[in-house]
């Protein structure tokens, strides 16, 4: 077995950065902001009610926010360190769930498109779950989950169903990463959605995913499984998005090296 790299070795691009921070700026100045009017308008009702519930409301208020600024400002401090942070851990599915959905809206209105934005947090979750990773996990606890537009779409053999159906022709990135699998030992399976990938994943029951999509597939997934980690490798698409698409296959077996205990 090689000795574990770590994907991606170049420091994350700062626009990339600038784009996540900024974004989950916005979106949290919008939600403190709605918070506010929100408490504002319910203060001048409860007034007349009694007095005390309005100064209840305004604490409510004030504790929101402070709750809230502090998630914000440590998955900022998180994101410019590039270091998954012993408390942010826990916090970070409260930016993916909350926020997120809020910056893939905000983002197009401000001439970022959503593949922008999604890439962007794509990466910056890599990142974090690679700074994260204190503990290699066994091979048989990781799942490596693709698409089924890896496969040639003139390919007669149904590989969702099983794997095993591949005659690795080595027509298709399949072959290699079957050949990945066997070599690390590790279990891999092909989704046709989210309604099957999902499936999957509660049948095997990994400790994490090494997952190839699209931006919107890898969102989206990272989205579905919190708080179970995924690390996405985008597909590459000569031809079109869902159309015989390819993988880095060096970049798949980069990052079974960095979570993989060595056998």
């Amino acid at each position: 077995m090689k000795t574990p790299k770590t994907p991606q070795t170049d420091d994350l691009q700062p626009s990339k950065k600038r784009i996540f921070i900024g974004l989950l700026g916005l979106s949290f100045a919008l939600i403190m902001l709605l918070i506010l009017i929100g408490g504002w308008i319910a203060t001048i009702g409860l007034n007349h009610l009694h007095p005390s519930l309005t100064l209840i409301a305004q604490v409510i208020a004030g504790l929101a926010f402070i709750f809230l600024t502090g998630i914000i400002s440590a998955l900022i401090f998180s994101i410019l360190l590039e270091k998954d942070l012993p408390f942010t851990q826990r916090i970070r599915g409260l930016g993916i769930k909350l926020f997120l959905p809020l910056m893939e809206i905000l983002g197009p209105r401000l001439g970022i498109s959503k593949e922008r934005v999604r890439n962007s947090f794509i990466e910056i979750n890599n990142r974090l779950l690679i700074s994260g990773n204190r503990h290699l996990i066994p091979p048989e606890r990781l799942l490596m989950l693709l698409p089924h537009c890896l496969q040639r779409a003139d390919c007669q053999r149904r590989i969702t169903t099983s794997i095993d159906n591949c005659q690795q022709c080595g027509k298709c990135d399949i072959d290699a990463l079957i050949k990945l699998a066997k070599a690390y030992k590790i279990r891999i399976a092909v989704a046709t959605g989210g309604t099957l990938a999902r499936k999957i994943v509660r049948d095997h029951k990994p400790k994490i995913i090494v997952a190839v999509a699209c931006e919107r597939d890898l969102t989206s997934g990272i989205h579905d499984t919190f708080p179970l980690p995924v690390y996405g490798i985008l597909n590459q698409r000569p031809e079109g998005p869902c159309w015989n698409t390819r993988v880095d296959v060096s970049e798949v077996e980069k990052a079974l090296q960095v979570f993989l205990k060595r056998v």
